[in-house]
């Protein structure tokens, strides 16, 4: 299996030239070492769903750009890249590929991008900002994560202002449907819309997973909320579930550690919190029977082996180097292969 690699470059003070490409060889080691496509920290990437693009936050220049796959790893700059806003940290694209979201951490702006019938970026719609619910002076409004609701609706996380907010598409542009508040410092990153119906998020500051689900008038809500088992001075990151939805892995950067948690129908159990195999685990994927581990400060990308009965991840079985990695996106198939 292969995979693309989005990493920090020069311009944030990294080595990486652009989208790096590992794999996996017939024995189950890693391997790497090539570059997909030269660019300015590429570091969240997203596929189109029916072409062969894929776009990328290039998060220190605070802008998307889009790349068309012209072999079975390598991609071409497709078209100009837009301008969204300061450190843009995060990009989905829609199911139907009509456009995509870009989040910026740096001034908490939201961007509906439409997308061209060839992928290329439209002009970019900036939504409108954030408030802080809590009314707290001095706080800064952090946009770090969007994800497609199964009824076309879009989630955002704002992690600064400790908000989930929901939005219509109208227009080209989001149109503000409601938000979700919750506790104070809390942080919101990044989430999975779970095939329960449920919200997943993960946040940065308080290191739980909150789960909401929508009510019948349409308004999603959290429903419970459940702590990982962080040590002090932790941080969350990515979280990511199992292919078949019953577990979730959530990433603590500091103890450099993964929360293993269980899916119930009606909440979340905490099983194991295991050792993540690198030092400030980014990001986190499980593929090919495997949990794969972006280690942002060891430049490398570990496979922790999985328990097929608990799903709990053990020892490293691979690693590669890779410069700064932020995200791991498997490879799919060629669209016109």
């Amino acid at each position: 299996m292969k995979y693309w690699i989005g990493a920090r470059g020069a311009d944030m003070g990294a080595g990486a030239t652009g989208i790096g490409v590992i794999a996996t060889d017939d024995d189950g080691a890693l391997v790497g070492g090539d570059v997909a496509v030269e660019a300015p920290s590429p570091t969240w990437l997203a596929p189109h769903p029916r072409l062969d693009v894929v776009y990328a936050a290039l998060e220190k220049a605070g802008q998307v750009a889009a790349f068309s796959r012209v072999g079975e790893t390598s991609l071409a700059p497709l078209g100009t890249t837009v301008v969204v806003g300061e450190a843009t940290c995060h990009v989905a694209v829609a199911p139907d590929g009509s456009g995509l979201v870009a989040s910026c951490w740096g001034d908490g702006r939201v961007a509906y991008v439409p997308l061209g019938a060839d992928g290329a970026l439209g002009l970019p719609s900036l939504a409108p900002a954030a408030a802080d619910p809590y009314d707290v002076d001095g706080r800064p409004t952090r946009a770090h994560a969007a994800a497609f609701l199964p009824d076309g609706r879009v989630a955002t996380t704002d992690l600064g202002f400790d908000l989930v907010r929901i939005w219509r598409i109208g227009s080209g542009r989001l149109l503000p449907d409601h938000e979700v508040v919750l506790p104070y410092g809390s942080g919101p990153r990044h989430m999975v819309v779970h095939e329960s119906g449920r919200l997943f998020v993960v946040t940065e500051f308080s290191c739980e997973v909150f789960a909401l689900a929508e009510g019948a008038d349409g308004r999603w809500a959290v429903v419970t909320s459940t702590p990982t088992g962080a040590a002090e001075g932790d941080t969350g990151a990515e979280l990511a579930a199992s292919p078949d939805g019953r577990i979730l892995y959530a990433g603590l950067r500091g103890s450099d550690r993964i929360a293993v948690l269980s899916v119930g129908a009606e909440a979340l159990e905490p099983l194991a919190v295991v050792d993540a195999g690198v030092a400030v685990p980014r990001h986190h994927v499980v593929a090919d029977g495997r949990l794969l581990v972006a280690g942002q400060a060891s430049d490398e990308v570990v496979a922790l082996a999985l328990d097929e009965a608990t799903g709990i991840p053990g020892d490293v079985v691979a690693h590669v180097a890779s410069p700064t990695p932020q995200h791991i996106r498997p490879i799919g198939p060629s669209v016109t292969a």
